[in-house]
């Protein structure tokens, strides 16, 4: 029996060529045209991919089949393979499509029957079921003999919480000594119930011995914000790698391995393997903020903080701007920070804040935020800058702390015309009693006589320099009334403030995707998502998330692809903490997307 066996990946190589004319010539002999579809496996567990096969045989379709989108499946084209046997004179040829199915949740997904043109034929294949479950998280028994490839563990403070505090969640991942290399770990989902996630950090590498393995283990602190109170659930999180492992197995139908020729394509002895990680959930409870001796100025303040004041000047006139200056620092939600209203200033015209925040660790809980703030004395009883106060809660010592500064002593003079100061002037040389002159000649010619012009009432340049100080009065009155406009319009003036941060934004994200710095690129992103929100929706930016979209009343008169946009581009920025880095043409790539969405933001009727 004469038989021909001929597989390759790709329809690129000089062999398919031959492949084709080996295929008209044998086209009397060949089978019947067909098409089906298949799954590697059709049960997988979340963070791992599927592979779906589309089949053709006895012929090959015009165009690659377009899979219909699938709410929670990511499908990516890989790339066709192709097959052809000559078995006894009869000829056959077989040709496949590859796809890579990642699920994004956890369910039962169905593929729809799919149709496709084969030579003129109207082929269609089967419907296909694939079940996505949670990823087994391994026993303290399985931990503890080593027989756990690699696995992960969570862990957080155990101590009541309370809403506003942050807190440091503690992700392990471990390794066995026997993975030869990991690569592509990603977190797959980090759900969060009650809580905000912040920055992540990877901590210093170490190993650990648990049974007869030494275990590699990366640690990685994620910040997290409580942002209401009763039972809050973390995890369980979950990830994937693909890792290097051994192989005892070192038999292949590698055309490299039949010759005994090393395969450049692949390492002898070794094997890559995807697996999925898992942790358990985390269960804590968060507590009420006591209503017990709350001091009346508290705002919300969590954390542990000290504060310093600075005024100046302090001898100024009645209307005369003195600038307050108030850093607070320490451990807590700095970007959350707002400064309490102060009762005790009457007689003062105080203008919005400024601020900005410097941190000192690599997730932002620890540093300093200073607020700028102008105040201007109304009348001449001002002889002081009142005590300033500001109270927050105290999650150690589950206490509320005030922090109080004494008062400023200030000089405040009415306003007026300022004394000139008299100049010393330099005495000429000469006689110091000069001889008075009694009489005086007669001057005996008088000169000639000139024509007088006109009156200088009457010449137009006189006029528009008479007219310069009024257009000057005038200049000055206006923009002293939009001043006063703008300060009593704080919505007007933080909608000015977060366009300029806009347009500036917008050219750092262009510097960030030039430089390929994901981490800047996507908080600067995410910033200025909170911004523009935050304006048009009149709330602290530090306050939006995601959720606004589909909660406030204002996105329901707003375009559907505006709101898939922003949900998109949150989505990439919460990813980002965690997944790979992305190339600058990916980055450079969102840039339109994201004017675009600011764009419709703008325009949107609040």
């Amino acid at each position: 029996m004469n038989q021909l066996h001929w597989k390759k990946h790709g329809l690129s190589s000089v062999t398919a060529c031959l492949f084709w004319v080996v295929a008209c010539f044998a086209a009397p002999g060949a089978h019947a045209a067909s098409f089906t579809a298949s799954l590697d496996r059709e049960t997988i567990a979340m963070g791992e991919n599927a592979t779906l096969l589309l089949t053709f045989e006895g012929g090959s379709p015009q165009t690659v089949p377009q899979l219909p989108d699938i709410p929670g499946l990511q499908i990516s084209y890989v790339g066709p393979s192709s097959e052809f046997n000559f078995i006894n004179g009869q000829s056959s040829s077989k040709l496949t499509h590859h796809f890579t199915i990642t699920p994004q949740k956890v369910g039962e997904f169905l593929i729809p029957a799919l149709t496709a043109d084969l030579d003129g034929q109207q082929l269609t294949s089967q419907p296909l079921k694939l079940t996505v479950t949670q990823p087994n998280t391994p026993t303290t028994a399985d931990v503890d003999s080593g027989s756990q490839v690699a696995f992960m563990k969570l862990t957080l403070p155990e101590k009541e919480l309370y809403p506003g505090e942050v807190v440091t969640a503690q992700i392990q991942v471990f390794f066995r000594d026997d993975v030869q290399n990991f690569g592509n770990f990603q977190f797959t989902a980090m759900p969060a119930e009650g809580f905000t996630i912040g920055k992540m950090a990877r901590g210093s590498t170490q190993q650990v011995q648990i049974g007869n393995h030494i275990y590699t283990v990366i640690p990685l602190a994620v910040a997290l914000t409580i942002v209401k109170t009763g039972a809050l659930s973390l995890g369980p999180i979950m990830a994937s790698a693909v890792i290097v492992l051994p192989s005892s197995d070192r038999s292949g139908d590698s055309v490299f391995q039949q010759f005994g020729i090393r395969d450049p394509f692949n390492n002898f002895g070794s094997v890559r393997k995807q697996v999925s990680l898992a942790t358990d959930p985390l269960n804590v409870k968060s507590l009420p903020l006591p209503a017990e001796n709350m001091p009346a100025n508290f705002n919300g303040a969590v954390g542990n903080y000290t504060m310093t004041v600075t005024a100046g000047p302090t001898n100024v006139a009645v209307g005369d701007p003195i600038t307050v200056r108030v850093q607070i620092s320490g451990r807590g939600a700095l970007d959350s920070l707002t400064l309490p209203d102060q009762t005790a200033w009457n007689n003062f015209r105080i203008y919005p804040p400024t601020s900005k925040v410097e941190t000192t660790d690599q997730l932002g809980l620890e540093g300093t935020k200073t607020f700028e703030e102008i105040v201007t004395p109304q009348n001449t009883d001002v002889h002081e800058l009142p005590p300033f106060s500001f109270s927050f809660f105290d999650p150690d010592q589950k206490s509320y702390r005030t922090l109080p500064q004494p008062s400023v002593q200030l000089a405040v003079h009415s306003g007026g015309a300022a004394t000139v100061p008299m100049i010393a002037a330099t005495k000429k040389s000469g006689a110091e009693n000069p001889q008075p002159q009694d009489i005086l000649p007669v001057k005996e010619q008088f000169g000639s006589l000139e024509k007088a012009g006109p009156p200088l009432v009457t010449q137009p340049a006189f006029l528009a320099a008479q007219s310069l100080p009024v257009l000057a009065w005038l200049a000055a009155f206006v923009w002293r009334k939009r001043t006063e406009s703008l300060a009593n319009n704080p919505r007007l003036r933080r909608q000015r403030l977060v366009l300029k941060l806009i347009q500036n934004g917008t050219n750092d994200l262009r510097g960030f995707a030039a430089e390929n710095n994901s981490d800047e690129y996507f908080a600067t992103l995410f910033r200025l998502l909170q911004e523009q929100l935050g304006e048009r929706l009149d709330c602290p930016a530090s306050a939006i998330t995601e959720a606004v979209i589909d909660e406030h009343p204002i996105f329901r008169s707003a375009p559907e692809a505006t709101l898939h946009a922003l949900r998109e581009l949150f989505q990439l920025c919460n990813q980002a903490r965690y997944a790979p880095m992305r190339t600058s043409g990916e980055l450079a790539a969102m840039i339109p997307q994201f004017e675009n969405a600011i764009r419709e933001l703008q325009n949107l009727k609040t």
